[in-house]
This record gives C-alpha cells, structure tokens and sequence, in this order.
C-alpha cells in the first residue's frame, strides 16, 4: 500500500493533501493515476477482481482462521499456489480469508464462482482440486459437504444449512477478502463509513445517527450504544479514549475472535468513527493473548491504516487525529468488566471498581472513555455507510440488527452464525445448526456463558432479543450458544459454570469470593449424592443475595445458570437429593453398572475390558459387577454387544 502520488487523477483534479469526497476510495492498490484512468474507474477493476470472479479467473477462498489454521490450513494455501504456479496457471487467485463459519467441517475451501463449498479438505486433495475444479471445472464430490438429515450433498455454500438463513452483515467481508490487505477491505466500501462521518457530519450528528440505528452493546446486557456515546462526548474535559472490549472468554465463545481474524479493519474503521463523534484521540484494542493471529491481523491492519492516512495525524485532511494501541491480556476473565480492564490497562491489577463514577465520566488514567466490544465496534461502519433507516429494518422493535453467536455443544453444524434479532432459538438449533448429533434428544440450550441462563425445550419458540432472553432467565451476552442433549445433566452444568466464575472472581468483593464458593461446594455435594432437602432452599436464597450485592457484573451474573436450572429443571435436582439418582446418568458417583443376565451372551468380553477386575463369571456362571471396586470408567458398556450392561 502507497499513498497516492501527486496529482490524484487528471479526473478529479485533486491531490492527496486536498482529497476530493472520494479520496478513501482513491487509496487501493498503486499506482492508480496512469493512462488517464479514474480513481473510482481502477476502484471498480479492484473491486471486480475480489467481488465478480469469473470461470477465467477463479477464486480460491481458503478459511485461515485458528481453527482451520490449527487444521494446517496454510499449508494448503501454499499447496495450492505452488501447484497452479508448476502447471502455468495464473488466472485463479488463491487468497487466505478469515473464518468462514463453519468449524466442524474445517479447513474449508470456497471455490468462486460457483460458490463451491469443500470440507475436510487435506493436503492430499490438493491435487486433485486444481486438476478437477481449477482446470477442467468439475466437482470433487467426495469433498463436497454432505446434509446429515437429507444425505444430500450441497451444490454451494448458500444451500448449505448453516448458511441459508443467516443473515451476514458483519460477517460478510469474513471468507471473502484477505484481511491482511486493506485494499480488499477498501474494494468492499471499507473506510467510506468515516470518510462521510468527517467529511459530511458533525460529531453530534454522527451520535444520533447511532442512537437512532437502535444499535446495542452486543457485549453483554445491550446498553444502548448511541446513549453511552452521548455521556461520554458530554463529559467535561479535553482529553478522551475508545476502548475495544476484545477480552472474550466465556467457554465456548469465539465471536470476536472471528471478526477480529476475518475483518479486522472493520473495528479499526468503527472505533474512528466513535472517536471522531465522541471527540477521542486515542485508543486500545484490549485483546486476550490468547488470540494470537488476531493480535498479529490488528498489528498488520493498523500499520496498514498508518501507512495510508487513516490512522494518525490529520485524517483525510480533516484535522482529526487518532492513535490506536493493543493491549494483550492476560486472560483473566474479569478484565471483561470495564473498571478492570481500564485497570489492566493501566498497568495494575485487573480488578472492578465501585461505579458510579461510570468510565464515560472517569476512565483510563481519569479521562471520560468509551469501552464497546468488537461486535459493536463492526456495525458501526454499516450504520454510517448505509444509513440508520437501513439498519433499523432488522431486527425487533426493541433489539436492532444482527447478533453473532458461536454455536457449538451437542449439535451438527458448530461455527460462527450471523442472524437477525427476533429469530427463534428453534431456527438457530435446528434449521441453521442442523439439530441435535447422534440422534439425542434436545434437552436445553444455555445462552450467554456463565452469565447467562440454560432454557429449556418448551422455549424453544423464544425470539432472540435482549428483553425476551432476560425475562427468560437468561441474556443474549456476548453470543455464546451451547446446546445441550438429553445425555447431559443441569446439575452438572450448573457446577460446572460456577466452577468456572467461582475461579475466575477477582476475590475483592466477599458476595462474590465467598459466596460463589458456597454455592459450588453445595452443588459438588449434590452431584456425589450428598445433597440435603434444605439445600434447595439455601442454593436459590444464597444466589439472590450474591447478584444483589456484588460489585461487578461477574457476581451479578454468576448464579444466573444455577437459577435458570432450578427454574427449569428442579425436577433432576430433587432426583440427586432424594432419590441419589442422575436422570441423565453423568453424574459418576451416582452411577451403578449392573449386568442384565437375561441379554448376556456370557462372551467375557466386559470381563476382559474391566480394567481394576471387578466383573466375574464364566460360561456356567453369571457374570457379576463389584460395586464396590467399579470405578465406573463405562468400558463394559462399550465393549457390549448386546447390550447387557445396565446402568442405573
């Protein structure tokens, strides 16, 4: 990337320190100003490389996000490159993108234009791709994805069900463009959502175009976005920040992550638009360091912004200015809270602090600061690029736009989706995600993370909003959706998430430290079968009192899915306490195998799996299980043909 040399182009007349309105469009792949060509005529060749492939010039998209990247993704990408180059070949483009949404079948392939979609692809099919594909324009069915319900294999990635109802705006540019060229992202209208908002709008201008789009935080409760934008341009003093809430670590999440590795100049060209209307010159991407190819993709995308104009001194020559940061984090789970990632920031602890004052009034190093997540961050160029009118058109009354979820748990297709608000959870589990693997049951879907709620089937139906989910007992969150099937116990789930907020609390306020550690003590007692009538009570009393007083969201939140599992599902909490029973037989202390004599074919083979011994008999005998020596590991369960092993 070069900034343009002086003239611009002989059409427009201007120069690159007097842009003309379309100056960001001018600044793709140089030079551009030759042989008297247009800056928006050789705008629209870039931009028909990357968006109209043809069968001359095909594309070859491969996913290069960490999980397909953990799959050896790369090393495909450079396969395929070294083969078209020994056969001659220099008409089909292969480009690394980011996630293209669909992990369970990683690495994926796209092939434009046919929009063919490959799965599991390795290195071994490599050849065969460009053989078949590339060069004769034939499918390699074998690679071809395969609808488990109907058995039939997908022409394209849109006939694909997790793709079909989706609806992708801040997903779109993710599997399409490289997200290490700031030109692919500039051929897809990068960057012309700030060039209006400081080129054709005051700053309060662009706050209420925000409010008006109905935009709301997509990282947690969905505050109002435009709103918070407004208390922090109000707040008094000369010196401001942006913060990008990138610190994602809810179990099961990878919503950021994606678009941070797929678009990463989308939040960039966000957070400069609410930096120009808040009245910020500087800014930090808080990012977890444990996404190390995002942190690498932002470093790249900002040297890239700096190199161009976009980022710096002096903005498209408006006199706006904008430096932006990384921060990496150091996994704490807390720091998601606002207080304690501005403390991590800062260099101390991250731990919350008492609020008010809100950070819109006084946050980094004392200075009035806006802290939105990166989802909230990407929509932000749709908005002023398009205009709120057009953003309002998704969505319910109340909760506007798309929401991304990373669906994952007992269900077919896993991966990032996109859909608009008002969808129902039974579209999202079962039309986008396939249904429920193997055959099980649904049981319930918990949503939010730790913070939010397990819901079970009879809720099905809910519309995805931020009201109807609260009512629910449970939160939209940050996007984490885990659906659960009937082999999985609500106890367990339960102590499983408090395990994991009961670890991950700060320990400064004693709601929280202490009381999420009672509460996990009383559910560990209640899955070994040691649980009490009086502990119901207790459970549900102690999980008021700790969301009443606790000092951050972390403790307000925490006994959100124990609640919504007592709500639900009390039924198999009083199965472990009073009949020392786990419905979904998962709770290992609560289990006893037994051997059914009427189906046992009396082969041995239970006995030859046993790895402490504890199954005795032979062909004259019947077989027996020792109780007491079962450690309950469930190999003679497997190893039975004939389902003789029982469990209780």
């Amino acid at each position: 990337m070069k900034v343009l040399a002086n003239p611009c182009c002989e059409k427009c007349h201007h120069t690159a320190s007097t842009p003309c309105s379309d100056y960001v469009q001018c600044r793709t792949e140089g030079p551009l100003c030759h042989d008297d060509i247009s800056c928006k005529q050789q705008r629209q060749k870039l931009t028909s490389l990357i968006l109209e492939p043809d069968r001359k010039n095909k594309q070859v998209l491969v996913c290069n996000g960490t999980g397909c990247f953990s799959s050896g993704s790369q090393t495909l990408i450079d396969l395929l490159r070294e083969g078209l180059a020994e056969r001659g070949i220099h008409t089909a483009d292969v480009r690394s993108t980011g996630c293209h949404g669909f992990c369970e079948q990683g690495p994926t392939v796209i092939i434009e234009p046919d929009k063919t979609f490959y799965t599991k692809v390795k290195a071994e099919d490599i050849s065969e791709i460009i053989e078949k594909d590339i060069i004769r324009d034939e499918k390699v069915e074998r690679l071809l994805y395969e609808d488990p319900v109907s058995g039939k294999l997908a022409a394209n990635f849109e006939t694909v069900n997790l793709f079909a109802k989706q609806k992708r705006i801040i997903l779109d540019n993710c599997g399409k463009i490289d997200p290490e060229e700031i030109s692919h992202y500039l051929a897809k209208d990068g960057y012309k959502g700030l060039a209006k908002a400081i080129q054709t709008m005051s700053p309060d201008e662009v706050v209420e175009e925000v409010k008006k789009s109905g935009l709301r935080g997509r990282g947690g409760a969905g505050f109002p976005t435009g709103l918070k934008w407004s208390l922090c341009r109000q707040s008094e003093g000369t010196k401001k920040y942006v913060i990008c809430n990138a610190d994602e670590g809810d179990p099961g999440a990878f919503m950021d992550r994606g678009v941070l590795e797929g678009d990463p100049h989308a939040v960039i060209e966000g957070m400069l638009i609410g930096a120009y209307a808040i009245g910020a010159d500087e800014g930090y991407i808080y990012c977890r360091a444990e996404y190390p190819l995002a942190i690498d993709r932002l470093k790249t995308a900002i040297a890239q912004a700096e190199e161009n104009g976009l980022l710096g001194n002096n903005i498209l020559n408006s006199g706006f200015n904008f430096k932006l940061k990384i921060k990496a984090g150091a996994g704490a789970f807390v720091c998601g809270e606002e207080t304690a990632l501005i403390a991590s920031i800062e260099g101390k602890r991250g731990m919350p602090t008492v609020r008010p004052p809100y950070p819109a009034v006084k946050g980094l190093w004392g200075k009035p600061t806006n802290i939105n997540n990166v989802e909230t961050w990407a929509n932000v160029p749709y908005i002023l690029r398009n205009g709120a009118d057009w953003y309002t058109q998704f969505g319910t009354e109340k909760s506007k736009g798309t929401k991304i979820f990373a669906l994952t748990g007992k269900v077919n297709n896993t991966g990032l989706v996109e859909v608009p608000m008002g969808i129902t959870l039974r579209d999202i589990i079962f039309d986008i995600g396939g249904g429920i693997k193997d055959g099980n049951q649904f049981k319930a879907v918990q949503i939010g993370g730790p913070s939010g709620g397990c819901l079970p089937e009879e809720m099905l139906d809910i519309e995805v909003d931020y009201d109807n989910l609260t009512a629910a007992g449970a939160m939209v969150g940050s996007g984490g959706l885990v659906i659960l099937d009937n082999t999985t116990c609500m106890v367990d789930i339960a102590r499983f998430f408090l395990s994991f907020t009961q670890k991950e609390s700060c320990g400064k306020c004693t709601p929280c430290r202490e009381g999420t550690k009672r509460l996990l003590e009383i559910l560990v007692r209640i899955t070994k079968g040691e649980g009490q009538a009086e502990d119901l009570n207790t459970l549900e009393n102690l999980a008021k009192v700790i969301k009443r007083t606790s000092l951050c969201g972390l403790g307000q939140t925490a006994p959100n899915p124990l609640l919504a599992t007592l709500r639900y599902f009390r039924h198999e909490y009083e199965a472990h306490i009073f009949e020392k029973r786990c419905p979904a037989h998962a709770c290992t202390a609560l289990m006893e195998y037994t051997v059914d004599n009427e189906k046992c074919k009396r082969c041995g083979q239970c006995s030859k799996v046993c790895p402490v011994g504890c199954i005795t008999g032979d062909k004259e005998t019947p077989y027996v299980i020792d109780t007491q020596k079962c450690i309950k590991c469930g190999a003679c369960l497997k190893k039975c043909k004939f389902n003789a092993i029982t469990l209780a």
